[in-house]
């Protein structure tokens, strides 16, 4: 274990924060231009896992546990959101034979 936090740490802690931001603006970007569900979704782990990855270099440098116990209720967090995300996906594709975000409109009264 502390070879693993030795190589977290020889890394300078700029990188981490610059390649996370990097990461989750990537997956803002992506929700915000796609209209497929799926790559919604998908950008949305990607926003998680960067913040993920931010939260364990933060423990690393630190010398604590606290953020590692944050990632792994993050992760949690991101299961389930995957869970309910596929079955809303696969009852709205029964219903509109489609994923896009503007055939959701048709699900209105």
């Amino acid at each position: 274990m502390d070879n693993i936090v030795q190589n977290l740490q020889g890394i300078p802690l700029n990188h981490y924060l610059i390649f996370c931001s990097v990461i989750f603006s990537i997956g803002v970007i992506g929700v915000l231009i796609r209209r497929n569900v799926i790559i919604i979704m998908m950008s949305i782990e990607l926003m998680l896992n960067s913040v993920n990855l931010l939260l364990a270099a933060f423990s690393a440098y630190r010398g604590d546990a606290s953020g590692q116990v944050f990632v792994f209720f993050v992760m949690a967090l991101a299961a389930a959101e995957v869970a309910v995300g596929l079955a809303i996906v696969i009852m709205v594709y029964r219903n509109t034979k489609s994923v896009d975000i503007e055939s959701l409109s048709k699900l209105r009264w």
